[in-house]
């Protein structure tokens, strides 16, 4: 099950006292082994930490090529130079990456005889290194997305991230596209932390705002797919509360001034929060049912970018699933949103998506109503339908019909 086992949280899970949802809060033992070195001027570190982990020859991963026009590769290059680590390089990996890429990769690096993979980008370039430094060892990739290899060895990763959204930077998953089954899955393993993830805000001042705000709704989502199992963890539902609040709000300053360090830094930190461990901890794992729609979205059309869909799935996740766990939707609607209401609640967020400039219907992401039966049997096929309450195809399809 998606995210059932996060690693970073290790899990009792009690039984339910009542036919609602209302778990005590959980045990659970908190190690994120990722050395997170964070702020302005920090990308020239990466030589000096290769050097010292005694690493020769690296295989840098990117994307399409904005780190040459942001002046980050150049960062990392002459980091490298100056710490005397060697490197092969390869590039292309596009958002939504895919499993023949991937592929591709591994073999480069093989041939390269590298002994760690640096990643310098964004949620996509770091889950395809995770990927190619498991698939270093094993016969084939896919096979542990489909669960038919375990992920026990990788290359040692290192992350120079240059876009805050998935929080891979600090956890153990990485998601990728089988783009001729249509299937984005996941692969989650102890040695896909990334060993240490260098994190430079200052460097995502220039960000296009969509991926700005796609950023933003990524990371909400991760929150809230822990924060409406609800429970008695008072401490971490009042905590992914103010990440959400501190989220929203420097986000509207981003949009204001795209060059606000202050903001910039914040909403980067409260992005790797969100999925590092610290926003589960004492709740029953996570739902998780809006990424796997979300997927079988974005598997169908890869152009759709992953917050944007999340910022149209999650409204009608809520509005549907509301009366599962009444108290903790009420909270949500009350503490965030200020509504009295979840349909209030619901409203304020579609409003606050609508003013950043992001869809808020699958019809603006170019999802058709004839697509719904597809969407929802590759949801199922995943096996990823929640654990507040667990979706069938025909629910699945309901959501799509309120998203529409």
């Amino acid at each position: 099950m998606f995210f059932r086992f996060l690693g970073i949280i290790l899990l009792t899970i009690n039984v339910f006292e009542h036919s609602e949802i209302n778990l005590k809060m959980q045990n659970f033992t908190f190690h994120n082994p990722t050395k997170l070195i964070f702020g302005k001027g920090t990308i020239g570190e990466i030589g000096p930490k290769l050097r010292g982990a005694s690493f020769k020859k690296v295989f840098m991963i990117a994307g399409g090529g904005s780190i040459q026009k942001t002046g980050v590769y150049q960062q990392v290059v002459a980091s490298l130079k100056r710490a005397g680590i060697e490197w092969s390089e390869a590039w292309g990996v596009r958002p939504n990456p895919v499993l023949s890429k991937v592929r591709e990769m591994i073999q480069m690096a093989k041939v390269a005889g590298v002994d760690a993979i640096l990643a310098v980008g964004g949620g996509s370039v770091i889950d395809s290194a995770k990927s190619v430094a498991c698939g270093y060892f094993l016969n084939d990739v896919w096979a542990a997305y489909e669960k038919h290899e375990p992920v026990i060895r990788a290359l040692p990763v290192y992350a120079i991230l240059t876009l805050s959204a998935t929080g891979t930077e600090m956890n153990g998953f990485a998601v990728i596209t089988h783009e001729a089954e249509k299937k984005k899955w996941n692969i989650y393993g102890p040695a896909l932390y990334p060993r240490v993830s260098i994190v430079d805000p200052d460097v995502q001042r220039n960000l296009p705002w969509s991926q700005t705000v796609n950023g933003t709704l990524d990371a909400l989502a991760h929150i809230q797919e822990f924060y409406f199992m609800g429970g008695d963890s008072e401490t971490t539902l009042a905590l992914d509360e103010s990440l959400c609040r501190s989220m929203i709000q420097v986000t509207d300053k981003l949009k204001r001034d795209p060059k606000d360090y202050g903001a910039r830094a914040n909403l980067a930190w409260a992005a790797t929060l969100a999925l590092n461990g610290i926003s589960g901890a004492g709740q029953s794992s996570g739902d998780w049912a809006t990424h796997g729609i979300e997927h079988a979205l974005s598997a169908i059309n890869p152009d759709i970018a992953h917050g944007a869909g999340l910022g149209v799935i999650f409204p009608a996740w809520i509005t549907y699933c509301q009366n599962v766990n009444p108290a903790i939707f009420k909270r949500w609607s009350k503490n965030i949103w200020r509504s009295s209401t979840v349909a209030g609640g619901v409203r304020a967020l579609k409003a606050k998506i609508k003013a950043w400039g992001s869809p808020t219907t699958l019809t603006e992401l170019g999802i058709c109503r004839e697509q719904f039966p597809e969407i929802a049997a590759n949801v199922i096929q995943y096996g990823m339908t929640g654990n507040l309450k667990k979706l069938s195809q025909r629910d699945i399809q309901k959501i799509l019909m309120l998203a529409a």
